[in-house]
């Protein structure tokens, strides 16, 4: 308990100082180096190992492990964790943070770190929606194995990093609600009903006001933040959504769609109202959420076509909001 407090006390120092890696979308480029194929035989126990980390020519030491759940059975190239020394970086662009979820490019070929760029927008598309959302940062990474057995084809990728719930609760003024489900009379309908409706425009269905068998709470693919009160849901993991396509990547079989890019609305039965405004907030975000897409570094003509078309639809559909909202209402949970 006294080493959590400490590391808590850490993090918030950290924060007092400077934090700046959340605040900018410019490409950070880093090296990693260490026991990567060591790492990666590791995932079982998920040890942590020494590694260093060079930002801006200068190395800085940190520990590394491999993190996830469902993306160990399909990936390669495992996402990994990031433990940092907060006194070492404090004169980098990692000033402020401790420990950092690094989402990898999964599968050691082009189109799997075109898989990764296209995630990394999902995030960046519900950040342009609503600031209650998860930030992340956009990295290139060289990975240099000192056990020398690295595939030449993962030695140079993107990467990116995810906000930390701590850093997001600072932010927004918020506190983690470890809860059981989703509470129906104290969660934002607002903020729910923009959930609900960008989980569709991005062709999402693998989220759940229910926890996995490997969660302790609620929820799938989501984190539960009490604001003013109410407790808002705040999702992340979009690597099996349709504007992701991955070659891995297939619905539930219980649903009634046969691949990732059908949109299947999921959502809650919500007041329709409160759906219609999300709607229209949601249009209202069409230039930037289309902007995100033709910035989003690295994403290649092909991917970037594809996903305007794709998120093209949604905006096509959204343009007749009656027949959409019935949709919603016919479909919702």
């Amino acid at each position: 308990m006294l080493r959590r407090l400490v590391l808590i006390a850490i993090c918030w120092a950290g924060l007092a100082e400077a934090a700046p890696l959340f605040e900018d979308a410019a490409v950070v480029n880093i090296t990693l180096r260490g026991p990567v194929s060591t790492l990666f035989r590791d995932v079982e126990d998920r040890t942590e190992l020494g590694f260093s980390l060079t930002v801006d020519g200068k190395a800085y030491p940190l520990d590394v492990r491999i993190r996830g759940n469902s993306r160990l059975r399909v990936c390669k190239f495992y996402p990994i964790r990031l433990n940092l020394e907060p006194g070492h970086y404090a004169s980098t662009v990692f000033a402020g943070q401790h420990r950092l979820k690094l989402v990898t490019h999964c599968r050691n070929y082009d189109q799997g770190e075109q898989d990764l760029l296209e995630e990394y927008l999902a995030y960046r598309t519900f950040n342009a929606i609503t600031d209650v959302s998860y930030r992340v940062r956009l990295l290139r990474i060289s990975y240099e194995d000192s056990d020398g057995r690295l595939d030449p084809d993962a030695s140079l990728r993107y990467g990116f990093v995810i906000e930390p719930d701590w850093h997001l609760a600072d932010r927004l003024g918020a506190s983690p609600a470890e809860l059981i489900g989703m509470p129906v009379k104290r969660y934002d309908r607002d903020h729910a009903a923009l959930v609900f409706v960008f989980q569709y425009l991005i062709g999402n269905t693998d989220w759940g006001f229910v926890k996995a068998d490997y969660d302790a709470s609620c929820c799938h693919n989501g984190d539960l933040f009490e604001i003013d009160g109410r407790v808002h849901f705040i999702p992340y993991d979009f690597d099996i959504s349709g504007i992701v396509n991955a070659r891995y990547a297939f619905p539930d079989p219980t649903l009634p769609i046969s691949r990732v890019t059908r949109r299947l609305y999921r959502g809650l039965c919500i007041e329709r109202d409160v759906l219609q405004r999300a709607l229209q907030a949601i249009k209202s975000r069409e230039r930037e959420i289309l902007g995100e897409i033709e910035a989003t570094p690295g994403l290649n003509d092909r991917n970037k076509q594809t996903a305007l078309n794709y998120v093209g639809k949604f905006f096509d559909l959204a343009r007749d909001e009656e027949k959409l909202l019935n949709k919603f209402e016919k479909r919702c949970l």
